[in-house]
C-alpha cells in the first residue's frame, strides 16, 4: 500500500514494562509511587497514553498484585493533568521449562493464571485501555514460552468487552494479527479495534522496515494502530511509524537509552518522539482526541 503521512499522532508511553531491567537504569521506577509520578512527568511531555506494569517496590521484580495497580491507578487518576491509563493483562501467562532433556518439571518463574485472575486487576481499576497479547510466543529469555492459548484469549477478551475496557491487541507478529481479526469476527472484540505492532522483540517480527510494512498492510484499514521497536531502533521507529500512517509508543519497558552513553527517563523519550513528529510536518494528539477516535470510556474504578 502507497504511505500516506498520520498528520494527528497519539504518543503512547511503557512507563516500566515486566522485563529485568531495574537493576540497569535508576531512572526504571519500581514503586507504585515512581511509576505513577514518571507516567505523571510522561503526560507533562506530550504522551496522551500512558501504559502500565508493576514492580515489586523493593526488588524491581515484575508483579501482578492487585493492590499495586490500584495505587498506580489512584495516583494518576489523582494527577493535575489528563492522560488515558492503559494497564497490562500480559502478565500471569508464563512458562518455563526445563532443560530439553528433561523439559518437566516446569522451572521457577512458571505463573499460570485463570483468565478471571488475570483481569482481576482490571476489573478493580477499570482504566480506558487494557492489553491482550493476541498470541502464543517464545521469549529470548532462556526457555520462556509466553502462552495465550485461542480459548484464554477468547475469555479474556469477552471479559474486558463487557467491562467496557478498550483492548490493545499486541501483535508480536502476523499470526498474531490474523487471530485479532478472528476475535473481530466473531464478536468477541469491537471494531474498530486496536492494534499496538511490537516490532523487533525475540522471537517475534524482526524489526526491518519489510517485515514492519508487512504488520502494517494486514492491519484492517478501519482499526487504530500504533508500533514500537526496542533499544537503539526505538526512536527511530517514531519516524517509521508516523510515515507508515501510525502512531508512536517509546518509554523504559523498551529502551533505556536515549543516546549513546546517555540514560533516558520516560519524559526524555517523549519530548524526543514530539521533536520528531513535529519535524515531520505532524501534530501531536492529547487525550481528549484521543478518547474521541478510539471511542474510550474514562470510568471510575470499582
Amino acid at each position: 500500500m502507497p504511505l500516506e503521512i498520520n498528520q494527528e499522532v497519539f504518543i503512547t508511553c511503557a512507563v516500566t514494562g515486566s522485563g529485568s531491567t531495574q537493576d540497569r537504569s535508576p531512572h526504571v521506577p519500581r514503586s507504585p509511587k515512581a511509576i505513577a509520578e514518571s507516567a505523571i512527568a510522561a503526560a507533562r511531555a506530550g504522551a496522551a497514553i500512558v501504559h502500565c506494569h508493576v514492580r515489586d517496590p523493593e526488588s524491581g521484580a515484575p508483579a501482578r498484585k492487585p493492590a499495586l495497580y490500584r495505587e498506580v491507578t489512584d495516583r494518576i487518576r489523582d494527577a493535575e493533568i489528563d492522560m488515558v491509563l492503559n494497564l497490562t493483562a500480559g502478565m500471569g501467562g508464563d512458562l518455563v521449562f526445563g532443560d530439553p532433556s528433561a523439559p518437566l518439571p516446569l522451572q521457577a518463574g512458571t505463573d499460570m493464571a485463570s483468565a478471571e485472575e488475570r483481569l482481576e486487576h482490571i476489573a478493580d481499576c477499570r482504566p480506558e485501555i487494557c492489553t491482550l497479547d493476541c498470541g502464543t510466543m517464545n521469549f529470548a529469555e532462556a526457555d520462556y514460552v509466553m502462552t495465550n492459548t485461542p480459548g484464554m484469549l477468547r475469555a479474556m477478551g469477552a471479559r474486558m468487552t463487557e467491562l467496557g475496557v478498550k483492548p490493545e491487541i499486541e501483535a508480536f507478529d502476523t499470526g498474531h494479527l490474523w487471530f485479532a481479526k478472528q476475535l473481530v469476527s466473531e464478536g468477541v472484540l469491537r471494531s474498530p479495534a486496536l492494534v499496538q505492532l511490537c516490532m523487533g522483540v525475540p522471537w517475534g517480527a524482526p524489526d526491518d522496515l519489510n517485515t514492519f510494512m508487512a504488520m502494517v498492510n494486514n492491519v484492517p484499514e478501519d482499526w487504530h494502530w500504533s508500533a514500537f521497536s526496542l533499544g537503539r531502533n526505538e526512536l527511530p521507529f517514531v519516524a517509521a511509524a508516523v510515515l507508515a500512517g501510525g502512531n508512536v509508543r517509546v518509554g523504559l519497558e523498551d529502551n533505556l537509552w536515549l543516546a549513546k552513553g546517555q540514560l533516558a527517563t520516560n519524559e526524555a523519550l517523549v519530548e524526543r518522539a514530539v521533536t520528531i513528529i513535529e519535524a515531520m510536518g505532524a501534530r501531536v494528539v492529547g487525550p481528549e482526541e484521543v478518547r474521541d477516535r478510539l471511542g474510550l470510556v474514562k470510568q471510575a474504578p470499582r
